[in-house]
């Protein structure tokens, strides 16, 4: 397993020209209506990725209705002014393609995806149900029951109900702190004029980002979406985007009690995001720690000593906040043993020098697979998403590098004391285990 990783990423290092992942071939116009548009084309194979992101996720949920934006989003492609929910899918379908919108904590994305050849058919109904749902009652009904039902599923997911119960600790007060679907009673309560309001308060182009990948030129897809977003303009009165999540929380434990044969054990604390100085350096201490089948959390827990189906830690940054997560599932005997190691070995990470060799190794992993992150249409779409959202701009793959290669072992030392002490992380155990 070890090994093959490292021959996958010796590959990327010699396959892969520096000038091939240093910058996003990509061309950003800013339209009329405020919205950003960025294409990249990519003519190798006849299809286009094409991408609507508006910031309004959960975390612009009012308080009293968790769950309405994703209850929104939903509904978007569930019936427009012209068609019928059924009629859009037949529609995309008959092409051979997909139109999809899902919301997360931040933002909605609509996504459409078709051959060249029907594109503007895929563009004539992604402008339909971005500007024109109706949003029918008896298909809201019936979108309420789907979520409810999701939900419910989801309590048998150890890792969901760890997730919820570690984000309602870490987020006490703030729209992160409750998940995006809702709960099963607060989606049941939501009406059709909320989620009309709603969508007139979140659904603007000032803000939004266009992004389309593919077998395109950049002109013609300005003039095309030009031409069917031409009434979709700014208006006044925008809603205040969501307050930044506090950089601390007080620390909490929850047992939640499931009749599982084995345990999950979430251990989480509120982090930093791509701004902070900390940042890459925090990212190369989290992959040594627990990012792959190489790091310590992996081959102490996991290999030495049997304890741990999985075990990782992850940074996962929001517009509004970020969480650095640690998890481990393990059977149920071993989760007190388990849990102590994984302790440890992050305690371990700020207490004692990480050797250069173990950074060195980290830093080429995570500078080699990032040509990973743009090997499809559909990634590049992603990628260039994400890079306007934040604000990273388009020469980030080599600002990414050029930060990744000066991480030093000091530094990775230094984040760990910070922000890998055991002692500031809250957990959420879920399993057959007592509190």
């Amino acid at each position: 397993m070890k090994v093959r990783g490292w021959l996958l990423v010796l590959a990327l290092l010699l396959g892969v020209p520096a000038s091939a992942a240093d910058s996003l071939d990509a061309r950003r116009q800013v339209l009329p209506n405020g919205a950003v548009l960025l294409v990249a084309e990519r003519r190798a194979i006849p299809i286009v990725v094409v991408r609507v992101y508006l910031p309004a996720g959960s975390a612009f949920d009012p308080p009293d209705a968790p769950g309405l934006a994703n209850l929104t989003a939903e509904l978007l492609t569930r019936g427009t002014a012209r068609r019928s929910g059924p009629a859009l899918d037949e529609a995309i379908e008959f092409v051979g393609g997909s139109l999809e919108a899902s919301a997360g904590r931040d933002g909605v994305t609509v996504s459409l995806s078709v051959l060249k050849k029907d594109l503007g058919l895929g563009l004539d109904l992604l402008a339909e149900v971005l500007t024109q749902p109706a949003f029918p009652a008896d298909e809201l009904a019936r979108k309420v029951k789907e979520i409810q039902a999701a939900i419910r599923r989801s309590e048998e997911s150890p890792e969901s109900v760890a997730a919820r119960a570690l984000g309602e600790i870490l987020y006490a007060g703030h729209p992160y702190g409750h998940p995006v679907p809702g709960t099963i009673e607060s989606v049941e309560k939501l009406t059709r004029e909320q989620v009309l309001g709603f969508y007139r308060a979140h659904y603007r182009p000032g803000g939004a980002i266009l992004v389309a990948a593919g077998d395109v030129k950049a002109d013609d897809v300005r003039q095309e979406l030009l031409r069917r977003l031409a009434a979709w303009q700014p208006t006044a009165g925008a809603p205040p985007r969501p307050p930044q999540a506090p950089a601390a929380s007080p620390t909490r434990t929850r047992t939640v009690k499931r009749e599982l044969t084995q345990t999950t054990v979430f251990l989480g604390r509120p982090a930093i995001g791509h701004g902070h100085p900390d940042y890459y350096p925090l990212v190369v201490a989290s992959y040594i720690l627990g990012g792959g089948s190489a790091s310590r959390l992996y081959t102490r827990v996991r290999e030495e000593r049997g304890l741990a189906y999985d075990v990782s830690s992850h940074l996962a940054v929001g517009r509004y906040g970020a969480t650095l997560l640690v998890s481990l599932q393990t059977r149920t005997d071993g989760a007190a043993e388990a849990s102590r190691l994984v302790r440890e070995e992050m305690a371990r990470m700020g207490r004692e020098p990480v050797p250069d060799a173990e950074v060195a190794k980290a830093k080429a992993y995570l500078i080699g697979s990032f040509p990973l992150r743009m090997d499809t249409t559909s990634k590049v779409a992603g990628l260039l998403q994400g890079v306007e959202e934040y604000g990273l701009g388009l020469d980030y793959p080599a600002r990414y590098r050029r930060a990744i290669e000066k991480v030093t072992a000091a530094d990775v030392q230094r984040v760990a004391r910070r922000y890998l002490d055991p002692v500031g992380y809250s957990s959420v155990t879920v399993g057959n285990v007592s509190p």
